[in-house]
């Protein structure tokens, strides 16, 4: 557990807190036992709900495993008492320790960020953790630009895991965004007696980063979508030309098959006693096949 104070207002910071860690916490600001059962369970879905000393929030911010390329959801639980913020997170969210770390040890942004309220605190957390969001969203457009360039560049095989990956991204993305805007909301519209009126114009501009992230995303689903159309009816029609061709070249072959089947039924083959007699079968299977080819483009089947 660390902790950054200036003034009257303490920042609590512990991801990943222990058993020691929750119950310090309890005995110093008296939390309500369900903030403390929060604190040491997961929760599937953000919230805010406010108790008579503390108001306890859940938000969920995407975080990005490199090794299964792909988007999962990193919980926050905060506390907001009169005097203090509270944090703490499952996972390394490592834009919330950088900013933690910074007004640790810069006494010059650590005036500028906390020289108000817990709330006004709260409000440029999650606004940090919101703007992080456009990065991400900017890296899966990267990998969008990518897959254009490489379908059109004849590699539509190659793209098909890699599209399949970036839906897998981009839905997580979405699950993990939507949710959030109920808790947004709920700063922006109630009550709540340790959020000052005066933030919920501020609280109301994240709605507003919110949308944008969600459009990005709606704009991202389509293009993948749109890209997975594309290179699947590539793939489609490479398909068919593949087919295509085996199929013209087994109808060429066919009466030539049927020509040499006769001559193998035969008790005497024609021609099989002139020295040239294999060039004038050969010459005349020739024949049946540029016959058979001529056909083939007067019916224009080629």
């Amino acid at each position: 557990m660390q902790k950054v104070k200036y003034k009257n207002l303490t920042w609590i910071y512990f991801p990943e807190p222990d058993a020691d860690d929750v119950l310090a916490i309890q005995k110093k600001y008296h939390l309500h036992p369900l903030v403390i059962e929060e604190f040491s369970t997961p929760t599937l879905r953000p919230k805010a709900t406010e108790y008579d000393n503390c108001l306890y929030l859940s938000i969920h911010i995407p975080l990005f495993d490199t090794q299964i390329q792909t988007t999962y959801p990193g919980e926050i639980d905060i506390v907001i008492t009169k005097d203090a913020l509270i944090t703490s997170n499952d996972h390394p969210i490592y834009q919330l320790t950088d900013l933690f770390e910074k007004l640790k040890s810069d006494p010059k942004e650590r005036a500028e960020r906390m020289n108000q309220s817990p709330g006004a605190l709260l409000r440029y957390i999650i606004e940090m953790l919101l703007e992080s969001c456009f990065a991400k969203l900017d890296h899966i457009s990267e990998k969008l630009d990518h897959i254009e360039t490489e379908i059109f560049a004849g590699h539509e095989k190659e793209m098909v895991f890699e599209i399949s990956v970036v839906k897998r991204d981009i839905l997580n993305f979405r699950r993990t965004m939507k949710p959030q805007r109920s808790v947004l909301e709920s700063l922006s519209q109630k009550d709540f007696h340790l959020i000052e009126r005066e933030l919920k114009p501020y609280f109301q501009d994240l709605i507003g980063t919110n949308i944008r992230i969600w459009n990005n995303l709606e704009s991202a689903k389509e293009t993948i979508e749109s890209l997975e159309a594309t290179n699947n009816s590539l793939l489609s029609n490479k398909l068919d030309m593949t087919m295509k061709v085996l199929t013209i070249f087994s109808a060429v072959l066919l009466p030539l098959t049927v020509y040499s089947n006769i001559l193998a039924m035969s008790a005497h083959i024609p021609f099989g006693d002139n020295p040239y007699g294999f060039w004038i079968h050969m010459g005349i299977m020739f024949v049946i096949g540029a016959i058979t080819v001529f056909i083939f483009k007067v019916r224009k089947w080629l």
